[in-house]
């Protein structure tokens, strides 16, 4: 147990790096980025969205490595590739080079991000991962809170180049002997599959089928909603009436919702299954559009709360969703195929929901509902195994 919790934090704290050195880079570095190089701030997060679209395409094959090798491989070469590209980023000076940066931190997004982690950690621990993979999403959940002003107090001191040199100087330094060490048995033979009533259960097809067709949906349409709102939260409020100062206080509210209701779904995990913690997740959001219609303004606090709470809790389902309905075999290559289409959504979620907010302004929110909403209609359609065991641990 002490080795788990361990391994738990360790790989807490390089998945906060790799957050912050990557997804959450330009939101303090596009701009003095776009105005060193001659371009317009939209180039940077043009590029970001080609990343997490080489991402897309990359996760299903370093899935299916994991499965085979495990992650130890993967996950430090992803430490490399991050710092090769932070490196190519620090010395762009036009157009070219920033996409081929975004580009090679988009493989690195594929290879060291949630669903590499989560590939290796089912691959130990089979379906006891549920309690690892909350544990690392509680740490890795305050990777904007450390991205953010530490990205700030490095460019105000050396400069967006030199903040960039720091963080890939971190993942050789930091990242890549913490996964190192964390995984030090991830190349081990995987985990099987545990015995049901003496039977071991047989290995589910890797196949798309109705159940992963759903899935991609439910991943795509909540992972629209969570990124759509994250980056354009404090704007939204202001449109809907707030002053400046109370739609930041209330937006600041979204991390710590989040990271609670990570907590509440951690203490209940012998007792809620993964479906049902969906199922109440998708109806937050929708629930906190309510409140905004009902009292305006002076309730964005309770919107932003509710939101938090939801789209924390559905981050964890994401991840033990696949594992509950299908299993721990093949888990790598699955999650890969599942999440490709919840991350080009995720890629086009900023700039689609801040058009919405500039054309129909609070009106945005039937859109986000709507998307929570079929994502919970889908939701229902699921249903458990009847040989899926509980987590033991």
């Amino acid at each position: 147990m002490k080795s788990r919790i361990a391994i738990v934090v360790t790989l807490g704290s390089t998945q906060t790096l790799a957050w912050a050195s990557s997804y959450y880079l330009p939101g303090v570095l596009a701009a003095p980025i776009a105005k060193d190089i001659g371009l317009s701030t939209p180039w940077i997060y043009a590029a970001l969205s080609l990343g997490l679209g080489v991402s897309a395409v990359l996760g299903p094959t370093l899935g299916r490595m994991i499965d085979d090798r495990g992650g130890r491989r993967v996950l430090c070469g992803s430490n490399c590739a991050f710092a090769f590209g932070l490196g190519v980023l620090a010395l762009s000076s036009g157009p070219t080079s920033l996409i081929v940066a975004w580009l090679i931190l988009g493989a690195a997004m594929a290879a060291g991000l949630y669903e590499a982690v989560f590939a290796s950690l089912t691959r130990l621990y089979g379906y006891d991962s549920r309690g690892a993979i909350t544990g690392i999403m509680l740490i890795a959940g305050f990777a904007s809170t450390v991205a953010w002003p530490v990205s700030a107090l490095l460019e105000h001191a050396f400069g967006w180049r030199g903040a960039c040199l720091i963080w890939a100087a971190l993942h050789v330094l930091v990242g890549l002997p913490l996964n190192a060490w964390a995984l030090r048995f991830g190349d081990a033979v995987g985990l099987p599959t545990r015995p049901i009533n003496g039977n071991r259960l047989n290995p589910p097809s890797l196949k798309s089928d109705r159940g992963m067709v759903l899935l991609g949906f439910i991943l795509a349409a909540s992972g629209m909603v969570s990124s759509g709102m994250a980056t354009n939260l404090p704007r939204l409020f202001v449109v809907i009436g707030a002053a400046p100062a109370a739609a930041i206080a209330a937006a600041s509210m979204l991390g710590p919702a989040q990271v609670a209701a990570r907590l509440l779904e951690f203490s209940a995990r012998h007792r809620i299954n993964p479906l049902v913690s969906a199922r109440i997740a998708s109806t937050l959001h929708p629930a906190a559009t309510l409140i905004i219609a009902i009292g305006g303004a002076p309730l964005i606090a309770a919107f932003a709360i509710l939101h938090g709470a939801g789209n924390g809790m559905l981050t964890i389902c994401r991840a033990t969703l696949p594992l509950t309905l299908y299993g721990p075999e093949g888990y790598g290559a699955r999650i890969g195929r599942i999440s490709a289409p919840a991350r080009v959504g995720q890629a086009m979620a900023p700039f689609l929901f801040g058009l919405a907010i500039d054309k129909i302004g609070s009106m945005t929110l039937l859109i986000s509902s709507a998307l929570s909403m079929a994502a919970l209609l889908a939701l229902t359609s699921l249903s458990l195994p009847s040989t899926a065991p509980a987590e033991t641990t």
